[in-house]
């Protein structure tokens, strides 16, 4: 059993494996903003942190 969620970034619905793991990204096949699970009781996502290039600076 699949579960699904709303991108919050373009309001689609995404199916999400049942094995999928607190903290693991997604890609929303929509508009490919990718994803992290927040939550899986309930199941909740946010947009992934930006991750920044570290230069040595």
């Amino acid at each position: 059993m699949n579960h699904n969620v709303t991108c919050v970034e373009c309001d689609a619905d995404i199916n999400i494996p049942t094995d999928v793991m607190e903290n693991e990204l997604l890609a929303c096949p929509d508009c490919g903003v990718e994803l992290e699970v927040l939550s899986l009781n309930p199941l909740t996502v946010d947009l992934a942190p930006e991750v920044e290039e570290d230069w040595g600076e």
